[in-house]
């Protein structure tokens, strides 16, 4: 079983696309190197630079509160997964860190994290039916959980105000579907000027396309997390869509591969890019986008009137191979307390998974009108118009199929008339990559 964990992480660690809570990677190696040790400060990974200050900040107060020294080190994206895959195999891994839903299946399945049940059942503060349901099922094995939900997260449409003003355009609002997006998109696309209306990129499936196929009534992977949806006639009716905008008002799909579409939109390259509230610190820093860019709602199909956000969140974990059980057990009730949730959305962390607490996060910045993410888990006040909140796709080794799809989608992204044939190929390829995952 060993083996088998650890050739997964290896793939997990060189393949996975860096999507949800989290698009900046980290540069800071602080804190001791003997994770996992009997003493000294609990040793905290993470992987976002935007977010270290204010988990430093909760993480402070934790030690003022308990005498409990804390370091969190931030890794790059790559190298934390390398860090917890050596852990892995060698059983030095961090005392706390973040889990992610594309792997949390296979830590949990093999025993390598601390299973929470016992000190949930005891505490005060910890109630799990607070949390939003579509994250703590990411993080819940067998009926036990290995994480306490940090944050969620839901895709809204970011629009630069000046563009529109520029082309005299009517701001995005919640009344937009996917077809006002385009003419929107198509009038803000100069190609010669090498100005574009939108952008996506197919390694950021959650924050791109996955939200198309969604809203119109398609899916990527069944509810049973057994079969692929790549060739269901809506979803190849949504790529399709995308394959329209590919052609017509996006950069070039070389551009948006070797640039990211946050900083294109950074830079004012495009108008228009849907995005994760986790990119909101990175945007509130930026000088360009604090200056000219807004947020709305993601639109909705108006054929379906289903406004679609695939959600994912973030848990903190222990490794379970820590000598500090209780300590790391402490730590982690701190950061999932309600106090302490309120705290980060006020420091303008993320939003919060706790019920009731993001709208403190929305407070944290008068720079953008971040309704348009928090409003995605309210009802719809547009008449005929649902608000789906989507449980992020994941089966046991889900990392090894988005990863092959970035590589299998990649000529249909450069020429988009390939579009309907590579979906089915790599609907077959996903199906047997699940029906190979060994549980």
């Amino acid at each position: 079983m060993k083996k088998r964990l650890i050739s997964a992480l290896l793939v997990s660690a060189m393949c996975l696309s860096l999507t949800a809570c989290g698009g900046s990677g980290g540069s800071s190696d602080g804190g001791s190197s003997d994770g996992g040790s009997s003493s000294g400060a609990l040793r905290v990974a993470i992987w976002d630079n935007n977010q270290q200050p204010g988990i430093q900040e909760i993480c402070d107060l934790f030690t003022e509160e308990t005498g409990i020294d804390v370091q969190v080190e931030v890794k790059e994206w790559d190298s934390y997964w390398t860090l917890l895959e050596a852990g892995a195999s060698g059983g030095d891994m961090p005392d706390v860190f973040w889990m992610h839903a594309n792997n949390s299946q296979i830590y949990m399945n093999n025993d390598m994290l601390l299973k929470l049940d016992d000190y949930i059942d005891k505490s005060d503060k910890i109630d799990m039916d607070k949390y939003l349901p579509q994250v703590t099922a990411l993080y819940t094995y067998d009926g036990s959980y290995y994480a306490i939900p940090k944050d969620y997260d839901t895709i809204a449409l970011w629009y630069n105000k000046t563009m529109f003003d520029e082309a005299g355009l009517e701001y995005p609002n919640e009344n937009w579907t996917w077809d006002d997006l385009y003419d929107a998109a198509a009038k803000l696309t100069d190609k010669d000027a090498k100005k574009y209306g939108y952008a996506l990129n197919v390694t950021n499936d959650q924050d791109s396309y996955w939200n198309i196929i969604y809203s119109k009534g398609g899916y990527v992977l069944s509810d049973d997390h057994k079969s692929s949806g790549y060739d269901d006639p809506k979803t190849l009716e949504a790529m399709d869509f995308v394959g329209k905008l590919l052609s017509d008002v996006c950069p070039p799909a070389s551009v948006m591969a070797e640039t990211q579409t946050d900083v294109l939109f950074q830079s004012g390259t495009v108008a228009m890019i849907t995005q994760g509230s986790w990119m909101v610190p990175a945007f509130k820093q930026n000088e360009y986008t604090a200056e000219n860019c807004d947020v709305a709602m993601i639109p909705y199909d108006k054929e379906t009137g289903v406004r679609a956000s695939i959600c994912n969140g973030l848990g903190w974990a222990a490794a379970a191979s820590t000598k500090r059980a209780d300590d790391c057990w402490k730590l982690i009730e701190w950061l999932g307390s309600e106090e302490m949730q309120i705290k980060q959305a006020e420091l303008g962390v993320t939003m919060s998974a706790y019920e009731g607490t993001s709208d403190a996060w929305a407070s944290n910045t008068d720079l953008f009108n971040l309704a348009g993410h928090l409003d995605m888990a309210e009802e719809s006040t547009v008449e005929g118009v649902e608000n789906k909140i989507v449980e992020y796709p994941f089966t046991y080794n889900a990392v090894k199929w988005t990863s092959q799809c970035q590589k299998d989608l990649v000529p249909a992204w450069d020429d988009p008339s390939q579009m309907e044939e590579k979906c089915k190929e790599f609907a077959g390829t996903m199906n047997d990559i699940i029906a190979s995952e060994s549980k």
